[in-house]
């Protein structure tokens, strides 16, 4: 005989009792509750078992020796047509994590999976329904946060208007919990700490995974080196744009929609794992971005829920979660996945993509070809114009380097070098001939500014 279901996350078959029974009740005390059939083999055939009068007080005293805590499961007798299955039954446990013989286990699919050093402690924390922001920083105290950044913080909360602070920095961040007395949280040193974090954003501009253009360490507060990853960004990624004669005007049209870069760019930051030594990763190719979250997903959220757009928002870091809320720099829990597939609907080509990696999460935007609009094609016109007007004047590697910059105005010297394959030098004695000319100017400062190439239609 056979029964009509199958092993999954709440169901396991054991042909006989051992501790790899006890395995999975932690398993199942773990994660959402679960029941193990004995007597009933690996393809769901009924073999039935034998017992004795003590057999099962002897299970019982056995699952309590051999857990810590100890869990005391629901047992009951079924009779298949003289066969008789035993089923054991564990409710999810309150206070995780239970272990087994000093192992700790949880539930995937239909399988065990041993918990690591990291696992066990958020385990431990969303069973207490504490985040690890909200414990103390030790041998820190609100003499080493930084208190401009904190007057700045409690400005940009009122200006979102989300919620209402007097002002006084010590009173604001005591109500919002993120300090009390003179005792800082994990999350206000992350936030205004006057010295630099050890969490760093290793962020970079790579030709192939193993060719690197260009490189940075970022490490500092949150709010700081989200802008300084976005400055990043900006600099190193193609933009097309309308030149209409006006210096002071021109339209943009970036080779990824920047509210969907700066989400995946939050989203890492705010939900990463702080108790993992890894560096957030960024990497910038030539038709893909992707960001690397150590830690991967918290709680019990799949990679299935979160492509199918279907899941509770289930928060690592709370409190720096909510920081990020209240300035208005996210919005709800939960929703930045969704808002990055409404914005790359304008990009047709353009794909988002989520998947498991190595101890975290690694998330990409990428495409085949690039988003053509009318101002795009008004940009490759303005490159036309400017080889009519100067003929014999422009060399081959100066047109390279008016077509690299008309596609990002915001690249450097450096990375131009090893798209044209010139030297640095070269490259910097035909931009020098380029402004002679008259046909390229820079914008602002050598580290933040822009280039301009200059219209020439109507002179």
């Amino acid at each position: 005989m056979k029964v009509t279901f199958q092993e999954s996350e709440t169901i396991e078959f054991k042909s006989s009792f051992n501790e790899a029974t006890i395995e999975t009740l932690v398993a199942f005390a773990n994660t959402k509750g679960g029941t193990v059939f004995i007597g009933v083999n690996d393809d769901a055939i009924i073999q039935g078992i034998q017992i004795g009068k003590e057999t099962i007080q002897k299970w019982l005293n056995e699952i309590k020796i051999k857990t810590q805590p100890a869990i005391i499961p629901t047992v009951k007798e079924l009779d298949f047509k003289g066969k008789i299955v035993v089923t054991i039954y564990v409710q999810e446990f309150p206070v995780k994590p239970i272990s087994f013989k000093g192992r700790y286990y949880k539930r995937v699919n239909n399988s065990n999976h041993q918990l690591s050093p990291i696992e066990i402690t958020d385990l431990n924390l969303q069973s207490l329904q504490l985040s690890w922001d909200a414990y103390e920083k030790q041998g820190k105290t609100v003499a080493d946060l930084d208190v401009n950044k904190m007057k700045q913080f409690i400005a940009q909360v009122n200006e979102s208007g989300r919620f209402k602070l007097t002002g006084e920095w010590k009173t604001d961040l005591q109500k919002l919990k993120l300090i009390s007395n003179e005792k800082i949280t994990n999350a206000a040193w992350l936030l205004f700490a006057n010295e630099d974090s050890n969490y760093n954003i290793h962020i970079g501009r790579f030709k192939t995974p193993s060719l690197i253009i260009d490189d940075k360490m970022l490490r500092g507060t949150l709010f700081k080196v989200v802008e300084e990853a976005m400055n990043y960004i900006l600099a190193h990624i193609k933009v097309a744009f309308e030149i209409t004669g006006e210096t002071t005007k021109r339209v943009e049209i970036f080779e990824y929609p920047l509210t969907a870069m700066r989400e995946l760019l939050l989203n890492s930051i705010i939900h990463r794992d702080y108790l993992s030594p890894i560096d957030l990763q960024i990497k910038i190719f030539d038709q893909r971005i992707t960001f690397y979250n150590p830690g991967g997903l918290f709680g019990d959220l799949t990679l299935e829920q979160l492509n199918e757009d279907n899941y509770q928002a289930n928060t690592r870091n709370k409190l720096i979660a909510e920081a990020f809320y209240l300035t208005g720099d996210i919005e709800k829990y939960g929703s930045g996945f969704i808002r990055i597939r409404k914005e790359i609907k304008a990009y047709p080509t353009m794909t988002f993509s989520i998947e498991a990696a190595p101890n975290g999460l690694l998330t990409a935007l990428s495409y085949d070809q690039q988003k053509v609009t009318e101002e795009l094609k008004v940009g490759e016109k303005v490159g036309e114009k400017v080889g009519e007007k100067v003929g014999e004047n422009l060399n081959i590697n100066q047109t390279k380097i008016i077509r690299l910059i008309l596609n990002n105005n915001y690249i450097s010297a450096k990375a131009i070098s090893l798209e044209i394959h010139l030297s640095l030098r070269k490259v910097e004695e035909n931009i020098a001939k380029l402004k002679k000319l008259g046909l390229l100017k820079r914008i602002g400062p050598a580290k933040g500014g822009y280039w301009q190439v200059i219209n020439t239609e109507n002179e």
